[in-house]
């Protein structure tokens, strides 16, 4: 689908919509209905259940949201943390420099500087997408972060958190003392991020306020030792640096092992490996939609040493969009936070040695993701709209009707209280024709109905037996209802990774 279209859907159906929508919309702010809060939440499940389960040594933490000034001087985030913004000199509007170039240069404008992205501009005569003007300034840096007033006074400033990983990074020895005091050890954070974006776009994929899902994995880099036998052999679609610096921007298909032995670290292409894994076998986004793509030493993020941005096609924003990425972040945090805080922040490690760790960062856009959810698996079948989510995932795993409303519905809505207190969420729904209920429930990703009729209640031997309608064949049959629990509720469990034997930390 288009964008509007499926933007239109999603509203329509009460996935989401313009914050503050009576008053014309906030720009870059959405706020998430039913199905689309209900579909966050088990999206974010479903990445705790896969990431936090590598290792019993990975904990989740909620940090706070707000952090004084000392803490983004210190991450560099208060000098670095900037795009370049446009002013078009004719109507003053403001536009990103990546968003005016995202045709002449869909490989972005990270590492040029504010003349270098004036040239490509004058270049190719680029226009104001507003007024169509070509008088535009030279770029300038935007620094996107949002400073508040802090304290009754306000002689201080603190800043919303630009992404959720500082608070790892703060709680770093509060979880040092609170773990078994060593490494490797993950801190993992489901939260919100704020970013004062120039010009927000694309709905959910360039938003002021945002839901991120980051592990930050804390190491010794000379000791890391990874079951990486268990991946070596697994086919990951990538797109290096260094063959779009000779032309050429073709996917290849490459085993982990060839990328361990083009020079990148095992411990990278190992959680590479399990990304792919969770984009493709939890997600459920076809693997020919899927590529890892690497940014050079002048594209990746000042903090980086080495960085591939996973990226999925989506037919309704043109071509591929990051998802999520895994950086190697080296021991810059955490040298930075020493040197800002004056605390020294390395660890001791089993044979005395003074060490202070590594971090590799595994971070996930949980709105992108839930707008990719819907670009790769709603789509039109003839005269029927269907959401083919993974069950997992599905807002409302669940549909109960009663055939006859007056007859039935007493018994309907006990089955369906009957089945939320198993596990298994229900929704009841009397409304309309079976047929226009079904078509309701397919579009909104339920994946399992189940029907009372006249055979439920009577003597017969259908009694206390439904009609269980499946979403993607369409198939029906009749299953008694003492069996219902048991056979959907373990198909609503996202799934968990290969579990090491041991902790990480004990190998």
């Amino acid at each position: 689908m288009k964008i509007d279209e499926l933007y239109a859907l999603l509203r329509r159906r009460g996935v989401l919509w313009p914050s503050a929508e009576i008053y014309g919309g906030a720009q870059g702010l959405y706020d998430y209905g039913p199905l689309g809060a209900a579909l966050k939440r088990r999206l974010e499940d479903a990445w705790a259940a896969w990431f936090l389960g590598l290792s019993s040594d990975y904990y989740r933490i909620e940090p706070s949201e707000i952090v004084p000034e000392a803490v983004v001087r210190a991450s560099g985030h208060l000098e670095s943390f900037t795009d370049p913004e446009v002013t078009c000199e004719a109507c003053h509007t403001n536009v990103r420099a990546e968003t005016l170039l995202e045709k002449e240069r869909p490989e972005g404008v990270d590492g040029l500087s504010p003349a270098q992205i004036d040239e490509v501009l004058r270049a190719h005569n680029v226009r104001c997408p507003s007024c169509g003007s070509n008088a535009l300034g030279v770029p300038r840096p935007f620094n996107l972060m949002f400073s508040i007033p802090f304290g009754a006074g306000a002689e201080e400033r603190a800043y919303l958190l630009p992404e959720t990983a500082q608070g790892s990074y703060l709680a770093f020895p509060r979880m040092w003392d609170v773990g078994r005091r060593a490494l490797p050890l993950g801190i993992g954070v489901i939260g919100k991020a704020y970013r004062n974006e120039i010009a927000p776009r694309q709905v959910l994929f360039r938003m002021r306020a945002f839901t991120q899902a980051e592990l930050q994995i804390f190491f010794d880099p000379n000791d890391f030792v990874l079951p990486f036998a268990s991946v070596r052999d697994e086919s990951v679609p990538v797109v290096r640096s260094a063959q779009r610096e000779a032309g050429r921007e073709e996917v290849d298909t490459v085993s982990a092992a060839a990328l361990v032995a083009s020079g990148l670290p095992e411990f990278y292409v190992y959680h590479l490996v399990h990304l792919l894994r969770f984009l493709r076998d939890v997600l459920r986004y076809p693997k020919e939609r899927i590529r890892f793509f690497e940014k050079s030493e002048k594209e990746r993020a000042f903090y980086n040493r080495i960085q591939f941005d996973a990226e999925v096609s989506m037919e309704s924003l043109g071509g591929y969009k990051e998802v999520g990425a895994i950086h190697y972040r080296g021991d810059y945090d955490l040298s930075r936070h020493s040197a800002g805080s004056g605390k020294d922040l390395s660890v001791t490690r089993k044979d005395g040695a003074r060490v202070l760790p590594h971090v590799l960062e595994l971070t996930f856009g949980v709105d992108r993701n839930l707008w990719a959810l819907a670009d790769v698996h709603l789509v039109h079948e003839g005269e029927r709209t269907v959401w083919r989510l993974p069950p997992y995932l599905a807002p409302v795993p669940l549909g109960v009707f009663p055939l006859i409303a007056k007859e039935h519905a007493a018994y309907a809505l006990g089955l369906a209280d009957e089945m939320a207190a198993a596990g298994v969420p229900a929704q009841y729904d009397e409304a309309s024709s079976i047929g226009k209920r079904y078509a309701r429930m397919d579009e909104a990703g339920t994946p399992y109905c189940v029907t009372v009729d006249g055979g439920t209640l009577g003597d017969g031997p259908e009694r206390d037996t439904v009609t269980l309608r499946l979403r993607d064949s369409r198939a029906q049959e009749r299953v008694a209802r003492a069996e219902l629990p048991g056979r959907l509720a373990p198909t609503l469990r996202p799934p968990r990774p290969a579990r090491l034997g041991a902790s990480l930390a004990e190998r």
